[in-house]
């Protein structure tokens, strides 16, 4: 495949891995087992088919680069923890401030990244990306701005107690780690298939999330039909679906660009939660998602749909 249509295919990629994670709100909102309870099985109910995967990518591609020293499971495991990180203090941030909050300064995590890629990688930051994503953030918070001014839990106690200012702080440092994963996978993608990533941080994952949900004492059975069904069906949209589709994606684009595209989450989990939950969709909302959509088209310029897409990668 030419760098042209391989990087077009990432992004669809990574449209298509941003909608799927776009759904996890939703399921770890209705889901029947404690928060982080609920991460351990996303992981757990995935990996079996992210291994499959893995064990036919291995027979397609006999000769790609397998893990075989400690350095290497060191590395794909210190991706797998981040993961962990991020999605265990995202869960325990949703304890104690709003999820409208909780989910904008998630969103932050481009920032975090661009920093990171431009240190890590040498990604060139070109005035239009840095619009791109500032259009881009600048949607994502109009796009929960109207549900953190109208909502019950705001009026009567206040955005900025000392409650809701740790679940923010928590928020943030949750967004941290999520940068750092998504830039361990980018420096895995130079070495390693998305399948063998995949397969190897997700064991870490797993065991991460497993423990972490047994220490923090979580529900850990379903109680019915109805709530293992919706752990199942998270691990399949949004872990082995957008997850994997997301780490593919990373592993062609630049970093910085790549996490500006993950911003089309928030758009999603509005419609779904409109949708599954019933939760109103204002105007102002819709005009965040377009404003999103703008920001993602903007940064999309810096993109260079030829051979140095490549090397940048």
């Amino acid at each position: 495949m030419n760098p042209a249509a391989q990087a077009r295919l990432a992004f669809l990629a990574l449209i298509g891995g941003a909608t799927g994670i776009g759904f996890a709100p939703v399921f770890v909102r209705i889901s029947e087992t404690g928060p982080t309870a609920t991460a351990f099985y996303r992981l757990l109910f995935a990996l079996p088919f992210i291994w499959l995967w893995a064990i036919w990518d291995r027979r397609q591609n006999p000769t790609s680069r397998q893990p075989a020293s400690r350095r290497d499971f060191l590395l794909l495991a210190t991706g797998g923890l981040l993961f962990t990180a991020d999605l265990s203090i995202w869960h325990w941030s949703l304890q104690y401030t709003t999820v409208t909050n909780s989910t904008l300064l998630t969103n932050i995590a481009p920032i975090f990244v661009t920093i990171g890629a431009r240190i890590l990688f040498g990604d060139r930051i070109k005035l239009s990306f840095v619009i791109g994503m500032l259009l881009a953030i600048a949607g994502a918070t109009l796009l929960v701005r109207h549900s953190v001014l109208t909502g019950d839990d705001a009026m009567t106690t206040g955005l900025f107690n000392s409650r809701h200012l740790l679940g923010d702080v928590l928020s943030i440092v949750a967004a941290v780690f999520y940068a750092g994963y998504l830039l361990a996978v980018k420096h895995l993608r130079k070495t390693f298939s998305t399948p063998t990533i995949m397969a190897w941080s997700g064991l870490a994952s797993c065991a991460g999330f497993g423990t972490v949900a047994w220490l923090s004492g979580d529900v850990m059975v379903a109680n019915t039909s109805k709530g293992w069904f919706v752990l199942l069906a998270l691990a399949l949209i949004s872990h082995a679906g957008g997850q994997t589709l997301i780490a593919y994606g990373f592993g062609h684009l630049p970093a910085s660009f790549s996490a500006v595209s993950l911003l089309w989450q928030p758009v999603v989990a509005a419609f779904v939660a409109w949708l599954v939950l019933d939760e109103k969709l204002t105007w102002m909302q819709g005009v965040g998602a377009m404003i999103v959509l703008a920001g993602i088209a903007a940064a999309s310029g810096v993109i260079r749909f030829g051979p140095r897409t490549s090397n940048s990668a």
